[in-house]
């Protein structure tokens, strides 16, 4: 089995033991080498054990034929991409929307509630990752203003007034700003306010400046998108990605920015500096997950977007060498989806067989201390930065 991962024999005995996973601990070794300049957000952290970068001289042998796996992950690409019909839908209301909201920045008239500032589209829709039967779209409005309660309400009322000239559609305020209803689709409006009033801000009758703060870093997110993700190989497996957090319990509390950057790492972070086919970067997904990519002190919890709990860190190390193990014994249709059984609670929950190989999930190895003990951060545990809350889910 550690030959079709191209494991060494010193990785495959750490990879038997878990890995670095434990109490909090990080492991002592050193990870690859990787150029910090294709991924600024992993420069603070050890990156794991990346076969990638020790290819050339630990293969004895030619790598596998991937075509089915690649056939297959290209299926489910497909399987789980939005029909024409339904993102055209939401692009619909999308336009409408953003054109309302660019009259009242140009022509506010008698809107004298708040003054919007300006209004940038983000989120997996935009970025065109999004999952079929998630009809929704994300808007940030930057306001001028202090974002009060009943300004809020104000400017979801003469959004909702001007869209219903035209069709019926349903507005609701949110802790985030307010929701926009049609029958074929959502649009989320989150709501900041420029930097200099965030000193200004009352709990009691503004929005959250958390959150405000996750909507600023939301536009950060779609800016570095723009600028670094726009690789079709990237957007397929980001989209893979998001299907897997949707379907493994265990990967839920993985962010959508901590997936985009993971997915633009394995795909474009190599020594040839070329893009790598979906199958390959696939591979190189689930092997650094496993290898303990969201580990403490692992690059992966220097990620824009991380707010993993040490029992969140375990898990979805345990998960991802589970994972490893059922694509290492040609169990990838199980992992995607494309097979009914197993389930992915039978592949992470119970003992399952691919080609005569039995396979027995991981078991969690992290031990919460008891209630009222300190947990023990080692120095070498604390990096990033506080200027990088997680953003919100698309």
């Amino acid at each position: 089995m550690w030959a079709n991962l191209g494991m060494s024999e010193g990785h495959q005995e750490q990879a038997m033991r878990g890995g670095n996973r434990g109490r909090g601990r990080r492991s002592r070794g050193s990870g690859a080498s990787v150029n910090p300049s294709n991924i600024r957000s992993l420069n603070s952290g050890k990156v794991p054990f990346d076969m990638v970068f020790f290819e050339e001289s630990s293969r004895t042998e030619p790598g596998p034929d991937d075509s089915v796996l690649t056939t297959a992950l290209l299926k489910r690409n497909s399987d789980i991409t939005p029909p024409t019909e339904e993102t055209q839908g939401v692009q619909n209301l999308v336009t409408r929307i953003q054109s309302v909201l660019e009259n009242l920045i140009l022509t506010p008239g008698n809107f004298d509630a708040c003054q919007v500032d300006e209004v940038r589209q983000v989120g997996s829709f935009k970025q065109g990752t999004i999952l079929v039967g998630h009809k929704t779209a994300d808007f940030v409005v930057i306001l001028k203003t202090l974002p009060t309660k009943e300004a809020i309400e104000a400017l979801s009322n003469k959004v909702a007034e001007e869209l219903r000239q035209t069709e019926c559609v349903l507005s609701s305020v949110t802790t985030r700003g307010f929701d926009i209803t049609s029958v074929n689709a959502t649009v989320r409006v989150l709501i900041t306010t420029v930097p200099h009033i965030f000193r200004k801000l009352d709990a009691d009758i503004h929005l959250d400046s958390k959150l405000m703060n996750e909507h600023w870093q939301a536009i950060r997110h779609s800016r570095w998108f723009e600028e670094n993700a726009h690789n079709s190989t990237v957007k397929v497996l980001i989209r893979i990605l998001r299907d897997l957090r949707q379907r493994f319990v265990t990967l839920q509390p993985l962010s959508t920015w901590m997936l985009d950057l993971l997915a633009h790492f394995a795909t474009m972070n190599n020594p040839n500096r070329q893009p790598f086919p979906i199958n390959i970067a696939f591979r190189r997904t689930m092997a650094l997950i496993a290898s303990g990519m969201y580990l403490p002190g692992s690059a992966g919890t220097t990620m824009r977007g991380h707010n993993l709990s040490y029992e969140d860190q375990d898990v979805i190390a345990a998960t991802g060498q589970t994972l490893l193990r059922v694509l290492a014994q040609g169990g990838f249709k199980a992992i995607l989806g494309l097979e009914p059984s197993p389930t992915p609670d039978e592949i992470l929950f119970s003992t399952t067989t691919f080609n005569g190989v039995t396979i027995v999930p991981i078991e969690k190895v992290y031990e919460k201390p008891p209630e009222g003990e300190p947990v023990k951060v080692e120095e070498d545990m604390v990096v990033g930065d506080e200027d990088t809350p997680m953003e919100a889910e698309n």
